[in-house]
């Protein structure tokens, strides 16, 4: 499977859109996480069980999928360059990973606009011939959001940190974020790209207050029914490509001694 996401801007829809490196092959017994940063403002470090996977990890940013030994993990996020994991800034959150299971854990704010973090799990089950799984992830700093699909709603009533999916016809469809029972948009329109056999997810994320509000998707592929299907590429909000800046910068694993990624810092300080 291949990740990507696009983080578009609330008002001038500018696009950062950053192309996850292809993962290393997982063990039978692994599952597969990804991390999104959708706390607005703030550049952080991401520990998982105690070691430095994630530096500098900046706003908007998603990392992954990393193959990750089944079981129960605690992941804490600190500022930038702390010198370990013992006073993060969120967490540490348990998140409990089956093998094979496909995994989304995303730094947000909550409805209240206090920093926390939500384990998803991504839907990776067949895609009807023809379909595009649509999952849309409400983790903004926000009241209940309804989405918007060519002007109607297609997902009503969504709070902070709930999700909902419905599958519909592959291609593109302009889709926003409205206040619940309005059809004035906050975030968007946005053209998504919803690639055949493909689980798009789009994140409203970022704080209403501060009118950052942002949407991001992160797209799994190879999902399809029909074997002639054609997974999608990179997709998001269809934003004039420029300014877009790409890339491919995820951090890969390296399975030594228990340690699960070997982060820059790190590889740094031991030269």
């Amino acid at each position: 499977m291949r990740t990507t996401l696009a983080a578009a801007a609330a008002l001038g829809l500018a696009t950062v859109t950053l192309a996850a490196a292809a993962p290393a092959t997982a063990a039978d017994g692994d599952a597969q996480l990804s991390v999104l940063h959708a706390v607005p403002g703030t550049t952080v470090d991401v520990y998982v069980d105690g070691a430095l996977t994630l530096d500098d990890f900046t706003p908007g940013s998603l990392a992954g999928p990393l193959p990750v030994p089944a079981g129960s993990h605690q992941l804490a996020i600190t500022a930038p360059d702390a010198a370990d994991a013992s006073s993060p800034i969120i967490g540490p959150v348990a998140a409990d990973l089956k093998a094979g299971g496909d995994y989304t854990a995303v730094a947000h704010l909550t409805a209240a606009g206090k920093p926390g973090a939500t384990l998803f799990t991504n839907d990776t089950s067949t895609v009807p011939a023809g379909q595009a799984r649509l999952t849309v992830r409400h983790v903004a700093a926000a009241p209940a959001v309804d989405v918007l699909a060519g002007g109607k709603a297609v997902l009503s009533g969504l709070t902070n940190p709930k999700e909902a999916s419905l599958e519909v016809p592959a291609g593109t469809v302009p889709a926003a974020v409205a206040l619940a029972g309005t059809t004035q948009p906050v975030i968007g329109p946005a053209d998504l790209a919803l690639g055949e056999g493909t689980t798009t997810v789009v994140y409203a994320w970022g704080s209403a207050a501060d009118g950052n509000l942002a949407l991001a998707t992160q797209t799994v592929g190879g999902m399809q029914q029909n074997p002639n299907g054609v997974p999608a590429g990179t997709t998001g909000a269809a934003a004039e490509p420029s300014p877009a800046l790409v890339a491919g910068g995820i951090l890969g694993v390296a399975a030594l001694g228990g340690a699960l990624v070997l982060s820059r810092r790190a590889a740094r300080a031991r030269a």
